[in-house]
């Protein structure tokens, strides 16, 4: 959809230009993680869309960072117990963050979105949404870094990971969704009640527009 609408987009797997080759890197990699690569039209989307975290590094100090950017780490970076720690996971986002903060113009207009694949393996004892067959599942933190961040605000709406997805699809102001089945269809929730957790309106998805504020620039 960004692409049909001529709106420039990359994704960035750290290790991805190692894998294949004798870099001390070389399967560090994770195409399982790259999203794009179940696209049956994957191949040619590599030359202007797939880049390694490093080219994210130059584009940010560049300024030529494309209007969306999805960022995956490596194996050693991404803060999982079995390849790494999380303090190096906090050290990659800060480092990205630090590089977009460093380049004024470039942070003037942007919003970083940190979060996580998994919770923890800890029983998590929050209201579940059941938004189709598989549900949701435990609750993972989601962080908004931007100069149209509310600051300090926690938001109650219900997200989840294709929040990102409707926060693309209304801001750059697409006009769809990915299909007639995925979850990106499902309207914002309606909060209150007794729990502003559990939309009033089930299933609902939020769209992360509450994390910001664009009437306003800090």
């Amino acid at each position: 959809m960004l692409s049909a609408h001529n709106i420039p987009w990359k994704y960035y797997g750290g290790g991805f230009t190692a894998d294949g080759t004798t870099s001390p890197f070389n399967g560090s990699y994770c195409n399982i993680c790259n999203p794009f690569e179940y696209e049956a039209n994957y191949p040619s989307m590599v030359a202007d869309h797939m880049r390694d975290v490093t080219d994210l590094f130059t584009d940010l100090e560049n300024g030529t960072l494309p209007a969306v950017a999805y960022v995956k780490p490596d194996g050693t970076m991404d803060g999982h117990p079995a390849s790494s720690k999380w303090d190096l996971f906090e050290a990659f986002a800060e480092n990205i963050i630090e590089l977009a903060q460093s380049n004024p113009q470039l942070w003037a207009e942007t919003a970083i979105l940190v979060t996580v694949d998994e919770g923890g393996g800890y029983y998590d004892s929050g209201f579940i949404q059941p938004v189709d067959f598989f549900g949701t599942g435990p609750r993972i933190p989601m962080i908004a870094v931007s100069p149209f961040s509310t600051g300090g605000h926690v938001s109650h709406a219900y997200n989840e990971h294709s929040s990102f997805v409707k926060f693309v699809e209304r801001n750059w102001k697409l006009g769809g969704t990915l299909s007639e089945r995925s979850r990106d269809n499902l309207p914002n929730p309606v909060q209150g009640g007794s729990n502003t957790y559990v939309p009033g309106n089930m299933p609902a998805i939020g769209d992360l527009f509450d994390l910001f504020n664009f009437d306003h620039h800090r």
